[in-house]
């Protein structure tokens, strides 16, 4: 699955693509239907749609168009490779997340006792870390907001997840603010929001170092 220089074949690199896609999408999906808190941009999201009354898949979508070009501003050039694979990421992780979390609910999971499901919750937030770990270390194609992290990462912030992570927060935390000063009320937002906003970053730094060992970062 690997080349000598830790970076996998082609082969490989579809495989783990379409892993961490699962991962990530799960772990959104199981936080979503728990409603103990989600990782920040899967709350924004999911408080724009209360607010627009819409379908949680085409919020995460459109929420990543936006951050498509806040990425080229980021970069000061118009990428058009890079933008398309954002675009040919977003589409599969939105609906399979709308929908997994959908299908999470039938179970009634959101019924579990509050310690199993606060074990879930953080386990769903170690999920999305671990996704992104093994994508951006792909970086064949990402979804535009782990590429606004991995973009401020390695061209801001010299390889420091956490610190890039903390600071990719904050567009998420002003959407979430706005979001309840307007409907004074709060969705997806909890424990896990906390976990989440605390330990992501260190979730996707301890991934770098356990999760599939051989691969490499293919940098900027």
């Amino acid at each position: 699955m690997y080349q000598d220089n830790g970076k996998p074949t082609i082969l490989g690199d579809c495989i783990l693509l379409i892993v961490s896609i699962i991962i990530n999408s799960l772990g959104n999906a199981l936080t979503v239907s728990l409603n103990l808190g989600s990782a920040l941009w899967t709350a924004s999201a999911v408080n724009m749609a209360h607010l627009f009354q819409m379908n949680l898949g085409n919020v995460l979508f459109l929420e990543g168009i936006a951050v498509i070009l806040s990425n080229a501003v980021l970069l000061r050039q118009f990428d058009w490779h890079r933008m398309l694979g954002n675009l040919l990421f977003m589409v599969p992780f939105s609906y399979l997340v709308s929908g997994i979390a959908q299908l999470l609910t039938v179970f009634h999971i959101q019924q579990l006792p509050l310690i199993p499901s606060v074990i879930l919750d953080v386990i769903g937030v170690m999920m999305i870390g671990c996704g992104i770990s093994i994508y951006q270390r792909i970086n064949l194609i990402l979804h535009p907001n782990d590429d606004f992290m991995q973009i401020l990462r390695f061209k801001y912030l010299h390889g420091n997840a956490v610190i890039a992570s903390l600071v990719a927060f904050i567009t998420p935390i002003t959407i979430i603010t706005v979001c309840f000063l307007i409907q004074h009320q709060l969705w997806a937002v909890n424990i896990g929001t906390i976990v989440a906003l605390l330990f992501q970053g260190t979730f996707i730094a301890l991934s770098d170092r356990y999760v599939f060992r051989k691969l490499k970062h293919q940098r900027l």
